[in-house]
């Protein structure tokens, strides 16, 4: 191990332990409730580089049920199936609404703001049901594929409590469906939707997943192209305006990252040219993300003097 692998890892190691006094802040995700019973004082952090190094601290190699960040992989599997005619059906805006709004939906025709607020997730797992055979296979095999790992599972116990649970996604799929924006069966899409946010991944496993993303959709580890590097832009730019709920702007204003947050705890950030920050502690503030993670990530990218903005 290098020099600066241990420099790294002593400055993530300090700023965890940093945080302890906020782990007590927040509140563990209780409307699903299989992850309601997540310990509260989980907390990792891992940092992957283009060049092929990984560093992590704490319980940065447990899984975790991954949830909303599960919408970056649907989103690069649609754009790469229907490209530029993808955004005839979802826009690119930021919400200003809760994460799960119907009244914008209704507002605006059946067309959701963004492909990661809840609307477009859906809208987005329509694609994928309709362009796959087998689309929650194709999912969790384009994620083992971008993790090199094949022991990646789905939590049962996570995709039947989001299966019982998960009216409102059902009143956002119909919705769509009314205004003739959803193609297949309603119950097929949920159950994409429901599977694929049922993904449980450990902060290093989706960091270096997501490298794709920091270098422009090619993988830096296998040199596969992941999508091109407009769609990467593009995704990053999506993230940037609308990854965080609507605590979006306050997030790209304090950190300047690409980002998106998971309900189970999880946080990614991108960092063009550079790599992947993914945290995971599971208590969350009142827009739905980490408190502990975005004082990591806000940590870890002044420590660094990572920002898109530098």
């Amino acid at each position: 191990m290098n020099n600066n692998i241990i420099d790294l890892q002593d400055k993530l190691q300090v700023l965890l332990l940093s945080q302890r006094d906020n782990f007590a802040q927040g509140a563990v995700a209780d409307y699903i409730p299989a992850l309601a019973n997540v310990k509260p004082d989980f907390a990792g952090v891992c940092v992957a580089t283009i060049d092929g190094k990984t560093v992590g601290v704490g319980d940065y190699q447990r899984p975790f049920s991954i949830q909303s960040i599960s919408k970056i992989f649907g989103l690069v599997m649609a754009m790469n199936r229907l490209e530029d005619s993808l955004w005839q059906r979802v826009k690119m805006e930021p919400s200003g609404q809760p994460f799960n709004s119907i009244i914008q939906l209704e507002w605006e025709k059946g067309i959701p703001r963004n492909p990661v607020i809840n609307a477009g997730a859906l809208l987005v797992a329509d694609v994928l049901t309709s362009h796959y055979s087998a689309s929650k296979l194709a999912f969790l095999s384009f994620v083992r594929k971008l993790a090199n790992n094949e022991n990646i599972r789905i939590d049962p116990e996570v995709y039947q409590s989001e299966l019982t649970h998960g009216n409102r996604n059902a009143a956002l799929t119909y919705l769509m469906k009314s205004f003739g924006n959803i193609e297949s069966e309603v119950p097929d899409v949920l159950s994409h939707y429901f599977t694929q946010c049922s993904i449980a991944m450990s902060c290093q496993q989706l960091a270096q997943s997501l490298l794709f993303l920091a270098n422009k959709g090619v993988d830096p580890i296998t040199k596969n192209v992941i999508c091109s590097p407009k769609d990467a832009h593009r995704v990053n730019a999506i993230l940037s305006t609308s990854g965080m709920y609507d605590q979006s702007g306050e997030f790209a204003f304090s950190v300047g990252l690409p980002a998106k947050s998971g309900v189970g705890g999880g946080l990614v950030a991108i960092v063009p040219n550079y790599g992947v920050i993914c945290t995971w502690s599971p208590p969350l503030n009142s827009f739905g993300n980490s408190v502990v993670g975005m004082k990591l990530v806000e940590g870890i990218a002044e420590e660094l003097g990572l920002s898109i903005y530098h």
